[in-house]
Parts: structure tokens; C-alpha cells; sequence
């Protein structure tokens, strides 16, 4: 295999060698999607030039090994990978993930740990300080060749002693400016390898305008059920509620699990109804379908929760979960969740991202007119991560015919990733590809729409590689040189260099 080589400097190999530690440990043969990506990771993780790439795959076809066999590469290399995550759920998840797959080859240093691995160490924000302390010393001073985080990796004072591999998880839950700000934690430019299920509509343009790189899996791992999803019209069609917690019971009789994902929590005082853990203006419903100050307040975990305990579900064990419970009782109400102690949970969006319960089949996701494509679509890669086929039941009361009613049937009639996008693209635009906006009626580039031009600017992409590619460059064409030079003045060029 090629070394991972972080740009321009070449490093031994480590004793070992983690890369194949980690195809030994795997307990299921890769998909042939994941082999092809793979090989065009290593090629990349090969060259001088950082690599700049998007891993976008449907939830549930493998990104999480996919990054980790690069990461492992990059430790044999002799440099550090850094996994960023969107919550503590999710890095503790993949922090837990790693560490059993590398066994005592992550746990280098330890009392049963292989001298020839390299540490996994946890970085976030609420532990102990005695523990971050532990876990800062361990990323500076090279010995946690793996580290994942959440926000707390973009903090001050978390220095890598050689950061090759920068891998964003969720990337749709992060910034241009956060990803780049762990990005400069690197004394050299580091390869970027950012996953997704449903890429931001800015997202889309970058990779359509060439400024990202893409790699897709479309192979679901075998035994993987699938998810078939279908909009509850309760506007139009009210009998359907009923049956959509009639399908509910069916599945826990079955010996299986539901979650229920509500807009918000429901004790909020002076805050206009919005939960901290609910939809968001990056990733929630388009502006001009959040509704008007005549509609109903979204519905709520704690008023859903009791009136299904009492009504429809008074027969199944529901419990609750959000982004205002302390972390101990999060973590309790998860592994509760998992080890099938609870039928129904009736969450927030805080189950977006890093919940893995195979036995879960069912998911109702309460005013889904509420939420964004892209949320919808990752809320329901949360079931159906087992053997048992999964049901997601888009509940809203817009009108089948209305644009919001249709935009829900758009997505329950795909599971295409940049299908998808290309649906948030239509209804949200890509935003200034030269800025912060990350969708919006403002494109950055003048007489050009990505949606009518993409074979336009496809065409205009290569000619611009063979151009420079070609010996001379600009030589040729001083007005095009002229034009490029001011552009690299113009600060937009420098937001673009960091997305």
C-alpha cells in the first residue's frame, strides 16, 4: 500500500502496521464500494498535494471505516489523524468504535497495550480536567496518533505535534471556519476528508465547480435491511395518525424498538418555542416554509411523550430525550434505549447523529415540514442499521399539494444522497460559493446557476485543468492571469481556500 505521507515529507512506518490491524479486526468483509474508495484515498494520502475530499454515502454504507482505514494509514505514515463530530454521543461512539476494532494496537503506552500502535484518545468538552489535561498532553506530544473530538479540538491550547489527517464527520453540522480552524492546528497543510449523507447545497456547487473533490458509496454493508419512507398527510388524510402508531406497536410486539423526533422539548421559557437541539437555519426548513405567526407552535417531546403514554402507545414503555438533559442522564437514557429497556423513545434532533440501536425499525418524525432535507434524511439513517427492514413516517399537516407537501414526498421517494441535495439546492440555491452563506438567493458568480449550467461549468472545469496543468500556465492568457491575481487579493479567495 502506498505510505500516507503528509505533504512533502516522507516518514517510516511504523512497526505493526494499523492499516492491517484494522482489515484483520474488521468483523465483515468490506463492500466493493468501500475497497474502490479506499484505494483512491490511499492514492491521495500518497501525494505531496492535501487532499480535499467530500465522502458522501448513503447512512449506513460504511464512511466511518472507510475514514478509519485512511486514518490508520496516516498513523503508519507516522503522522496524527483528528476525528471531528458534531456531539459528545457521536465522538464517544467513534472513539469506542476505534478502540475495539484496534484493540491493544490503540492503547499503545498502557499495561496491555502493543508498544508498535498508537493511542485513541477522547477530546470534549465536558470532561473532567484532569482528563482533558491528560488527553491534551497526549495529542502534542504525538503518542495519540488517533484523536477524536468535538468542538473542543478547535480550542486554544490543543496543539498535534504532526496533524496529517483532518476527517469531519457530519460535515453539513459544521462551518467553513470551524473545519479550518482545526485544520490550522497542522504545521503544514494536512489531507481533509469530509463525510456526509446529504451534502449542503453549498456543498454541491463546490464539487460541481471543482473546488471538492467527491467519492460516493451507494453499497449498503450485507445484512443492512433498508428504509422505506412515506408522509402521514394528518391535513388530509387524519385515519392515517392512527395507523402510523398502529404500525408502531406492530413492530415492539415484533420484539423491536421506535423513536418518535419532535421539533422541540417543550419546557423552553423566553425562547420563542426553538429547542437548542432542533432544527437550525443551516440545515432546517427552507425560510419561506417555517410558517407564519398565525401556525401552531411545533410540537413538543414532553407534551408528545405524555399524550402517547396516556392515548395510543399507554401499552408500550416511552421515554424521553434531549439536549437539556445532563450528559449522565443522556448517556443512561441511550444505553437504556439500546439494551431494548424502552419501546419508544420521544427525542429531539439529538438523535440526528451517533445513535446506533440495530433493533430500532421505526421512525415517526413529528411536523417534518419543520425540518430540512438533509435532517430528514440523516434523522432516518437511524433505523434500519440491523437486519430488519426500517419504516421513517414523515407526520406534517401542509396539504399534499402545497410546495412543502411536496418537497416531503420528494424525499420519501429517494434515498439518493445528492439527489437530495440537489432538492435542498432547488429550494434553498447553493449560497456564495466566495463566502459565508452556505445557501441563499446570492450566488457569488455572476450569469451562472449551477442547477441550469452544471454541463457549462463541468466543460469549463477541464479546460481549466489542462490549463494548468499545461507547462506555460497563464502565460498565454495575461487577461486571465490579470484576472486571477486580483482575485487572490479579494478576501472571498481566501474564504474559498478555506472551505
Amino acid at each position: 500500500r502506498a505510505a500516507a505521507l503528509e505533504p512533502g515529507i516522507a516518514r517510516p512506518r511504523r512497526g505493526g502496521g494499523l492499516l492491517d490491524a484494522v482489515d484483520a479486526a474488521l468483523p465483515f468483509s468490506l463492500t466493493e464500494g468501500q475497497r474502490e474508495v479506499g484505494e483512491e484515498l490511499a492514492a491521495e494520502l500518497a501525494r505531496e498535494q492535501p487532499m480535499n475530499r467530500l465522502l458522501q454515502g448513503e447512512v449506513g454504507s460504511g464512511k466511518t471505516v472507510v475514514a478509519l482505514r485512511a486514518m490508520a494509514q496516516v498513523v503508519d505514515a507516522g503522522g496524527q489523524a483528528a476525528l471531528l463530530a458534531p456531539t459528545e454521543v457521536l465522538a464517544a461512539q467513534h472513539a469506542r468504535s476505534l478502540g475495539a476494532i484496534l484493540g491493544p494496537l490503540g492503547r499503545a503506552g498502557e499495561l496491555d497495550g502493543d508498544a508498535s500502535g498508537t493511542r485513541v484518545v477522547l477530546l470534549t468538552g465536558s470532561q473532567k480536567a484532569a482528563v482533558r489535561r491528560e488527553a491534551r498532553a497526549a495529542v502534542a506530544d504525538g503518542s495519540a496518533g488517533i484523536v477524536v473530538g468535538t468542538h473542543a479540538l478547535l480550542q486554544e491550547g490543543v496543539e498535534f505535534a504532526d496533524l496529517g489527517l483532518v476527517v469531519v464527520d457530519e460535515q453539513h453540522r459544521f462551518g467553513v471556519e470551524q473545519r479550518d480552524a482545526l485544520r490550522a492546528k497542522g504545521t503544514r497543510p494536512p489531507h481533509v476528508l469530509v463525510m456526509t449523507a446529504t451534502p449542503i447545497p453549498r456543498t454541491v456547487a463546490m464539487t460541481v465547480y471543482g473546488d471538492l473533490e467527491t467519492s460516493t458509496l451507494r453499497q449498503l454493508p450485507a445484512g443492512r435491511g433498508g428504509v422505506s419512507s412515506s408522509v402521514v398527510p394528518v391535513r388530509d388524510k387524519p385515519s392515517w395518525l392512527d395507523r402510523a402508531w398502529e404500525r408502531v406497536r406492530e413492530e415492539v410486539a415484533a420484539g423491536r424498538q421506535a423513536y418518535v423526533v419532535c421539533p422541540r422539548i417543550g419546557d423552553e421559557e423566553g425562547s420563542g418555542g426553538k429547542d437548542d437541539d432542533g432544527p437550525d437555519g443551516e440545515d432546517g426548513a427552507p425560510p419561506e416554509e417555517t410558517g407564519t405567526s398565525d401556525r401552531r407552535p411545533p410540537l413538543a417531546v414532553l407534551d408528545v411523550a405524555e399524550a402517547l403514554r396516556a392515548g395510543p402507545l399507554s401499552a408500550l414503555r416511552v421515554e424521553v430525550l434531549h439536549g437539556r438533559m445532563p450528559p449522565e442522564e443522556k448517556e443512561a437514557r441511550m444505553r437504556a434505549f439500546a439494551a431494548a429497556e424502552v419501546d419508544v423513545l420521544v427525542a429531539t434532533t439529538v438523535v440526528e447523529v451517533g445513535v446506533d440501536v440495530p433493533n430500532a425499525t421505526v421512525m415517526v418524525v413529528m411536523d417534518a415540514d419543520r425540518f430540512g432535507v438533509s435532517q430528514l434524511h440523516q434523522l432516518r439513517g437511524r433505523v434500519a442499521r440491523g437486519r430488519h427492514a426500517g419504516l421513517c413516517l414523515l407526520v406534517t399537516e401542509a396539504p399534499s399539494t402545497s410546495p412543502t407537501g411536496q418537497r416531503l414526498a420528494a424525499v420519501a421517494s429517494t434515498t439518493d444522497g445528492f439527489q437530495l441535495a440537489r432538492l435542498d439546492l432547488e429550494t434553498r440555491r447553493e449560497g456564495d460559493v466566495l463566502g459565508a452563506a452556505q445557501s441563499g438567493r446570492r450566488s457569488g458568480v455572476r450569469l451562472l446557476s449551477l442547477l441550469d449550467d452544471e454541463a457549462l461549468i463541468a466543460e469549463a472545469r477541464v479546460e481549466a485543468t489542462a490549463l494548468v496543468e499545461h507547462g506555460r500556465g497563464l502565460a498565454d492568457h495575461p487577461e486571465l492571469a490579470a484576472a486571477v491575481a486580483a482575485m487572490s487579493l479579494d478576501e472571498r479567495a481566501e474564504y474559498l481556500e478555506k472551505a
